[in-house]
């Protein structure tokens, strides 16, 4: 195994409504009605007005709808809203886009998945959607080879595609089964409703007071509740996060709808001391599940103001202890949840390490903001998403016995596993398979190694390139194009990577779009006459985009 998959809910559907919209403001906005800026309503009241002056320059026709996902005000009072499409209610694959807003309300422009006119002769399918499920089986045994799949279901669901290229009418099919260990696997199969010919495919497995001891964090501080005489492993400083024991089992789902869920039977404890350190003790996993929740709430809250996954204040849960020997953890939109399980002991430990937790949850940051596609080049760039910030969560964490690095996974892998860690950004291609430079055959690549020219892009953003030592690691960061780089700190890559993602990115954000989406997010923070600017088109050029 050489990457973290992920099980996700319908990353493409419909978010919500204005009125369930994430309503997110900048550190600077507190106080904002009282200081004069805008509030997330009034943002809201003016995205409405500009949709309707600029409905012809947005691509919006009377066939079109549109539903808000996210709000964001900054704190001199600018507005930025993202919304998500329907086509004579079909949901829009590639149809969201952000609408920017001056303090005023005046419209300053609009970052689209796709401009392409949206436009169907016909909603009405030539292939049915019983042979689109057949054909998403198909696709899913054969992502399995030589294993006996059971409990196999799909189920179509019909949308416009305008991802690739000019807009159809599509079946997206969701397969999912159970592996031999009964452990799940699923699949996503996008196919043309007029031909039957396949259109795109990927994995949609991707794959928080008292104190604990942890497997891979030492003595770790956790806020408990109190109940009874006891204390459950429940946080209620942090939106109620909580953790708790699947017992082994798995998930009983019909693809994104899951019939029975593995529990999560919270952990009690009579002294508010949880865990032994050691693995034989069910508690200590569910301390590193519960620290690694507590720490990336912390680190997006104290950094990027967002509180909670959604930014809504609400909490997650987790599930430690998950089916048999399972090498995975992953996050799952549908229940708002982080599962984990405990490997095989041969090549993973249990995977519930800081890294690991924060690459995971992120996954949910980026279904509720940019929700850039799980395949292709935006594919590559939501995995390194998750790996940018899983080290930042570590970093942020600043555990003696867990220090910060630039190696994801490095605490789970076992000798069995062949390498120190599951992925490098300094260097990519040292797992054997992730790419170092931008080229064109790069969206061919599975999303876990498309994924390394971003994390490459990280790297040398914020240390620079060639050989240096860094916490006791020592990186050797060579560029493609022989230039040499100087970098400007992790914090910064942080924010100019989560401005761009909440603010610019959409769903169908390539490497180029990345790079736009980038600069515009550091001249947003700094200027674009600033050294940071400057870094980062010249570590874009330096793994070869641009």
């Amino acid at each position: 195994m050489s990457r973290i998959p992920h099980v996700r809910g319908s990353r493409l559907a419909l978010a919500g409504t204005a009125t369930t919209a994430t309503l997110l403001i900048a550190a600077l906005a507190p106080g904002a009605a009282a200081a004069g800026r805008p509030t997330p309503a009034t943002a809201l009241d003016h995205a409405a007005a500009a949709l309707s002056e600029h409905a012809a320059a947005l691509g919006l026709t009377d066939d079109q709808d549109t539903e808000v996902r996210d709000v964001i005000v900054d704190g001199d009072g600018t507005q930025h809203v993202r919304y998500d499409r329907t086509y004579r209610e079909l949901p829009v694959l590639g149809g969201d886009f952000v609408v920017h807003l001056a303090p005023d309300g005046d419209f300053r422009g609009a970052d689209r998945a796709t401009d392409t006119p949206l436009s169907l002769p016909t909603v009405v399918p030539k292939l049915s959607a019983p042979k689109a499920a057949d054909l998403a089986s198909n696709a899913l045994r054969a992502a399995n080879p030589g294993e006996l799949l059971k409990k196999l279901t799909a189920r179509p669901e019909l949308v416009v595609d305008a991802l690739h290229g000019t807009p159809r009418l599509a079946w997206r099919t969701d397969a999912a089964a159970l592996d031999s260990l009964g452990n799940p696997v699923a699949r996503t199969v996008l196919t043309d409703a007029g031909t039957g010919a396949r259109i795109d495919a990927w994995d949609t497995v991707e794959s928080a007071s008292g104190d604990g001891k942890s497997l891979y964090g030492g003595t770790v501080p956790l806020e408990t509740t109190p109940s009874g005489s006891s204390y459950r492993l429940e946080d209620p400083t942090r939106g109620g996060t909580y953790t708790g024991d699947a017992e082994n089992r798995t998930d009983l789902c019909l693809l994104t709808v899951c019939l029975v869920r593995a529990p999560a039977t919270p952990f009690t404890d009579a002294d508010n001391h949880w865990g032994t350190g050691a693995a034989d003790d069910r508690a200590s996993a569910a301390v590193d599940a519960q620290y690694g929740t507590d720490a990336t709430w912390d680190y997006y809250e104290d950094v990027h103001g967002r509180r909670g996954i959604a930014g809504d204040g609400k909490g997650s849960y987790n599930r430690v202890h998950y089916g048999t020997r399972y090498n995975n953890a992953f996050w799952d939109d549908g229940c708002f949840c982080m599962t984990y399980g405990d490997g095989d002991g041969t090549a993973f430990g249990p995977l519930v390490s800081l890294d690991v937790a924060g690459h995971e949850m992120s996954h949910g940051v980026t279904s509720k903001t940019a929700a850039l596609t799980y395949s292709g080049e935006p594919g590559g760039l939501n995995e390194a998403t998750s790996d940018i910030f899983g080290a930042r969560v570590e970093w942020h964490a600043d555990n003696s016995a867990d220090p910060g690095d630039y190696l994801i996974g490095e605490k789970v892998v076992r000798d069995g596993f062949g390498r120190n860690a599951l992925r490098y950004l300094d260097r990519p291609s040292r797992d054997g398979s992730s790419a170092d430079c931008w080229s064109t055959s790069l969206g061919d690549l599975d999303v876990h190694y498309s994924s390394g020219v971003a994390n490459h892009f990280a790297y040398l953003l914020a240390e620079g390139s060639g050989a240096r030592t860094v916490g006791g690691v020592a990186y050797d960061s060579p560029t493609c194009d022989g230039s040499t780089v100087s970098g400007i700190g992790r914090d910064k890559l942080g924010d100019i990577w989560y401005r761009a993602l909440t603010v610019y990115m959409t769903s169908s954000t390539d490497y180029a779009g990345a790079r736009a989406a980038t600069l515009s997010a550091a001249g947003d923070l700094y200027g674009t006459g600033s050294t940071e600017y400057a870094a980062v088109g010249a570590a874009w050029s330096a793994v070869s985009v641009g």
